[in-house]
């Protein structure tokens, strides 16, 4: 089965256009409850919002779509997606739901839900929705609509969980630290969470207007934190995404450290302390230089499809712990359900402050291999699987690289594009290699 409107992350696409459109959106809300309450009969929705200004009229659309099924709504205003995940669990609520486009412009926006119990949903639970879309509505009479309320104190809530995953005995005093929210969902949290945990806090990033989310800041574009890092000689650099789910860090001296490096630290840390870690899953996309490493540690390494989501089903398969991407969505499930910017940020830190190293010295066994990604814009229906010459050429690199590298090439789950990854030890084999790839699509 295929699904019509969820992608890799929930329900994505440009504001004004189908199906980010108010009309559809409460339709979603109303086929979610309907789904809701079969198995319940008064659910309770959570809803959370990044910063974007579409977030208000989508907001109002799942309000009324959720209280004409019979589904109560609790509100609860811009806060990170996580942090909707966790409020979802510790308030015993039926369903979180997050307003939120991610690392994508502020044009865009979308819709993803979690569990009662702060996970990702399955595709089974996403074909029952797409199934309920079908059905004409069954409104709710007056006596059964749903009923709102707001939850004004969600973001101290959230704030004091993220600061319980940092050990007691250790302390941020001291440290000088650049956080970069990317004018997004955790503008008004990342940086009191640092600040209360003793640090010195130098936020950027943090001036959200509705227009400004991930421009030319955050995640996405950590040329800003590595500036900043360097301006103000601070320790330490984190940059989060717009829902706050993803993390890059900078060091004192500027270099910039990614999700797969970020998760080897994780591991090594666990190790260090001598606990015991059966496993690690990472993605297709993760670099070999981690696999490499973590398999001379002992620790077994599985390859997910892209996407957190993945990441999770594998590890709840083989009760594991620790995955990730190099994008900097990482999962430990002993600290939460989903992926944490903040909480990852934390744990970092915590390796650094308990073995008095900087990130260079504990990265220094992993060296990544160098890796090439071309996103190619598809044309309204281009036929990429089917693409003798891309098939051909991939081929031709596949046996090139022999085991000094890989190809992968895949479709976006939330963006009209093909990624070519192309990884090698050798720089420029990896991105002459990828652009062949790639132009054969124009052809």
């Amino acid at each position: 089965m295929t699904r019509k409107y969820f992608g890799t992350d929930g329900i994505r696409g440009t504001v004004g256009q189908p199906p980010i459109t108010p009309d559809f959106v409460m339709r979603l809300a109303h086929a979610v409850g309907r789904v809701l309450k079969q198995s319940e009969s008064r659910p309770t929705a959570l809803i959370g919002k990044d910063t974007r200004i579409s977030g208000y009229m989508l907001e109002s659309a799942l309000e009324s779509g959720f209280n004409s099924a019979g589904v109560d709504v609790v509100l609860l205003g811009p806060l990170p997606t996580p942090g909707v995940a966790y409020l979802t669990r510790a308030q015993r609520a039926s369903l979180g739901v997050v307003i939120s486009a991610s690392h994508n412009p502020f044009a865009d926006n979308g819709i993803k839900f979690f569990s009662a119990q702060g996970t990702k949903l399955p595709d089974e639970w996403e074909f029952s929705v797409e199934a309920m879309l079908e059905n004409p509505p069954q409104w709710a009479d007056s006596a059964s609509l749903g009923k709102s309320r707001r939850l004004d104190d969600a973001a101290g809530r959230y704030i004091e969980f993220c600061k319980s995953t940092f050990a007691n005995d250790l302390t941020l005093k001291g440290m000088k630290i650049v956080v970069d929210a990317a004018h997004g969902a955790a503008y008004h949290i990342a940086p009191k969470v640092f600040h209360e945990l003793g640090a010195e806090v130098i936020a950027i990033g943090c001036a959200p207007d509705g227009l400004n989310i991930n421009q030319d800041v955050g995640a996405t574009h950590p040329q800003a934190l590595v500036d900043a890092v360097k301006l103000h000689q601070a320790d330490f650099g984190v940059a989060l995404d717009g829902d706050a789910d993803r993390l890059q860090v900078v060091d004192y001296a500027g270099r910039l450290y990614n999700g797969d490096e970020l998760l080897y630290l994780l591991v090594d840390d666990r190790l260090t302390r001598h606990e015991h870690v059966p496993g690690v899953v990472g993605t297709l996309m993760t670099n070999m230089a981690v696999e490499v490493a973590l398999l001379s540690r002992g620790v077994q390494f599985l390859r997910a499809k892209v996407g957190d989501r993945y990441v999770l089903e594998e590890l709840e398969r083989n009760q594991w712990i620790l995955g990730g991407e190099g994008s900097g969505h990482l999962l430990a499930l002993d600290k939460h359900t989903t992926g944490d910017g903040l909480i990852s940020a934390l744990q970092v830190l915590k390796a650094m402050q308990r073995s008095g190293q900087p990130l260079a010295q504990l990265l220094s066994a992993v060296t990544l291999f160098p890796q090439t990604l071309i996103n190619v814009r598809l044309r309204p229906g281009q036929d990429w699987k089917n693409n003798k010459q891309l098939d051909q050429e991939t081929r031709r690199v596949a046996v090139e690289l022999g085991d000094s590298g890989r190809v992968l090439i895949r479709a976006s789950g939330t963006e009209p594009l093909l990624r070519v990854m192309v990884e090698a030890r050798d720089a420029d084999q990896a991105k002459l290699c990828a652009q062949r790839i790639a132009d054969t699509l124009s052809i």
